[in-house]
């Protein structure tokens, strides 16, 4: 552990958070994706079965319940929250995540560090959460208003995965043979995935206007 894991950690947690209050306190899921949110609950299933297996820490073991337990809260609120689910606009979210998740396996099962079924599920979710927020993406560029809290939780997703880059940067100059290619590539291209909005982003601060992403 060190401190830009930490923030990161904490950065992750702050953005499901800022989801999850969107979602129980105004009881409205306009703009966000359900199948983002699926590949997230896909991701963290195949990622934290271990947790039944290893025992690393209990900060280790808590922080997977959260991501696990928020992940399918979520789900649970945009298909059978009787409020909620009124607000989710199916017609606008049409990305075929079944797209991703099929290369993904195949990927996995081609480039592993062990071809083992636990080894084989952490580098297919390691390949997966890489592009599982492209259908939020798409959906916020068909969305002429984007709410502050759902480019609140856009943006703190791709500040974490920011900082875990510079976590693996520190941790690749001060601990001996901390080499993990698949780790390392799956984040630069997840991390590349939010520059687009991250400009946006920035340009409607800076400008004190609504953001909208190019369609």
């Amino acid at each position: 552990m060190n401190i830009f894991r930490l923030a990161g950690d904490m950065t992750h947690l702050a953005s499901v958070l800022v989801l999850l209050l969107k979602i129980h306190t105004i009881k409205s899921c306009a703009g966000v994706s359900l199948k983002t949110q699926e590949l997230y609950a896909i991701v963290f299933t195949t990622r934290y079965l271990d947790i039944f297996t290893d025992f690393i820490s209990l900060y280790n073991t808590f922080m997977k319940l959260i991501f696990l337990g928020s992940s399918y809260s979520i789900v649970w609120y945009i298909r059978r929250h009787k409020i909620v689910r009124r607000s989710y606009d199916k017609n606008q979210d049409t990305f075929r995540h079944v797209f991703l998740i099929l290369p993904c396996i195949v990927l996995a099962l081609l480039i592993n560090e062990k071809l083992t079924f636990k080894e084989v599920l952490w580098a297919f979710s390691l390949y997966l959460e890489a592009v599982a927020i492209l259908p939020q993406l798409v959906l916020l560029q068909r969305t002429k208003n984007i709410d502050n809290l759902t480019g609140q939780y856009v943006f703190l997703l791709g500040v974490y995965r920011a900082l875990y880059i510079v976590n693996w940067i520190y941790r690749y100059f001060t601990e001996t043979h901390f080499v993990h290619w698949i780790t390392w590539i799956s984040g630069l291209v997840q991390t590349l995935l939010y520059a687009d909005f991250f400009y946006y982003y920035f340009q409607s601060w800076k400008t004190n206007q609504k953001l909208q992403l190019p369609a």
